[in-house]
């Protein structure tokens, strides 16, 4: 756990809900049940633990009288970890959500996600409104998690242990071995599955509700979170001084806003 955030908050043992197709999706529950609830849902490679207890999200948020709820999306952290393509559709992992939600019997929540999660947050908060009452979405565009990687490259060293020439390509394997758990080879099946369709999010068709969206200043997709967040009725954006795509979730400025942001709600 990182030693920058002392005494955050406990894991609790996962509850699992099952998905359409019969995958055992992990989701996590801490504060008061009676409080607004916020879903919090991870970027690729990631986990519900990686992304939002030891960065301090958790913490700050149930503070702040919010009950969490958390996923560890299909593929990562303690949920099943199909190794096909094809299960990794944009459409089944916003439907995980929802059965998550009816699971829970939550008919609306306030959404925050980052990269992968955004991305899905965008589809859940479009193809289901009535689920979503406001949204922060941090690290949006980046619908094809590792649209720039060398699948074949990932894939010898995952099956082979074959060194990955591509330096884009390394980092992403790096990236995915940091966090325990991660199964490799579930992972290199998302990032093929999400482009058998349109993982991008579609600035014609945003969301209608309240979305707060946040890049890192040095992140290399600001200038087109900046447009999505322009294409939306009511979009709000802030940039987070200093942070790029993969440290951006720990900003403290990011806690703050966000936690103001639904505390608006």
């Amino acid at each position: 756990m990182d030693a920058a955030f002392p005494a955050l908050t406990e894991m609790p043992a996962p509850q699992f809900v099952m998905s359409a197709e019969g995958h055992r999706i992990a989701t996590y529950s801490w504060g008061d049940g009676d409080g607004p609830t916020v879903l919090c849902v991870h970027g690729f490679a990631s986990s519900c633990r990686d992304n939002w207890v030891n960065t301090g999200w958790v913490r700050d948020l149930t503070r702040a009288g919010f009950r969490v709820l958390g996923v560890d999306q299909r593929g990562h952290g303690a949920s099943d970890k199909p190794h096909e393509p094809e299960a990794y559709g944009m459409d089944a992992l916003a439907a995980d959500l929802v059965a998550v939600l009816d699971t829970y019997l939550l008919d609306s929540v306030l959404y925050a996600g980052y990269s992968l999660g955004a991305r899905v947050g965008w589809q859940l908060a479009v193809n289901a409104p009535e689920h979503v009452d406001r949204a922060v979405l941090g690290g949006i565009p980046d619908g094809r998690p590792l649209a720039r990687l060398q699948i074949e490259q990932a894939r010898a060293y995952a099956e082979h242990g074959t060194p990955v020439e591509d330096p884009v390509t390394r980092n992403y394997v790096t990236l995915a071995e940091r966090v325990q758990d991660n199964d490799l080879r579930a992972l290199i099946a998302l990032a093929e599955g999400m482009r058998l369709g349109d993982a991008d999010p579609d600035p014609a068709h945003p969301p209608q509700q309240t979305v707060l969206f946040a890049t890192g200043s040095e992140d290399a997709i600001l200038e087109r979170s900046r447009r999505l967040a322009a294409s939306t009725p009511h979009g709000e954006f802030v940039e987070l001084p200093d942070r790029h795509h993969f440290n951006a979730p720990g900003s403290r400025v990011f806690r703050k806003v966000a936690v103001e942001f639904f505390e608006k709600h």
